[in-house]
């Protein structure tokens, strides 16, 4: 299996630098491929502008409609080409961060805004079909597996379902669900290092082999049962059909119970 390892944090000497290396060690271990975006260490760029698309910037900026005529063109920055380049490479995507103010650092959250293009990971159509547009589920990146690891400074039951902090998989909805799974991605259940900055070492070395466990099952591991979008789970305006999760709502209504 080719794996892509993006990885969000500024410190080398950090707890998620010393997971991320022994993940890529098990990786090797087990015969997979790797290639790795370290984006801190790149220097990645996480702000969209109009030099992405080779825009006139004295023309209104449409990001959408002109990010999915470069990606048509060849038009792209060279560094979002060579993130496309990664990701068609591989079969499976490891997105490591630390979890801060709920959510992923805006480094990598300006990776997918850049990375994520028309064209690519969204307003992709059906050959078949033109009218009908591939996302939750299909698309051009169904098939790849992705899965997130983060760290959270936060003990583990402030994250469960009925926790201050709200339950985890909720916090994750929008990346989990809204990017890589409209984006057609399979996506892994997340795993995540509780208590960070407390962890002991014997903790460390617990986390260490759940991480190698994660990844040798990396292959094989089912994913989040979400609800497909064009299977017709959902009516004509993308409304979940009334006889399907009846006199439920919120997020998990979007996943098959089970």
């Amino acid at each position: 299996m080719r794996v892509l390892w993006v990885f969000a944090h500024p410190e080398q000497r950090s707890l998620n630098a010393s997971l991320r290396d022994e993940g890529l060690h098990a990786l090797r271990e087990f015969g997979h491929e790797h290639r790795q975006s370290d984006l801190y260490a790149m220097g990645w760029n996480p702000v969209v502008d109009a030099g992405d698309f080779g825009h006139d910037p004295a023309e209104r900026l449409i990001v959408g409609a002109r990010s999915g005529r470069a990606y048509e063109s060849g038009a792209l920055s060279e560094d979002i080409r060579g993130e496309l380049e990664k990701l068609a490479w591989a079969d499976a995507v490891v997105f490591q961060f630390p979890l801060w103010w709920a959510g992923m650092p805006a480094m990598l959250k300006g990776w997918f805004d850049r990375v994520f293009v028309k064209g690519f990971a969204y307003g992709v159509t059906d050959p078949n079909e033109p009218r009908r547009t591939l996302r939750y589920g299909d698309g051009k990146l169904a098939g790849k597996r992705a899965m997130v690891l983060l760290t959270a400074g936060a003990p583990e039951p402030t994250l469960g379902p009925r926790g201050v902090n709200g339950e985890l998989n909720e916090l994750l909805f929008p990346l989990l669900h809204g990017t890589l799974w409209y984006a057609g991605m399979s996506v892994l259940p997340p795993m995540a290092v509780y208590a960070t900055d407390r962890l002991s070492a014997d903790e460390y070395e617990c986390a260490a082999k759940e991480l190698r466990e994660r990844l040798r099952a990396l292959p094989e591991a089912e994913p989040i049962p979400f609800r497909y979008q064009n299977r017709g789970d959902y009516d004509d305006d993308l409304v979940l059909r009334p006889e399907l999760a009846p006199g439920q709502d919120g997020l998990r209504v979007h996943r098959l119970a089970g």
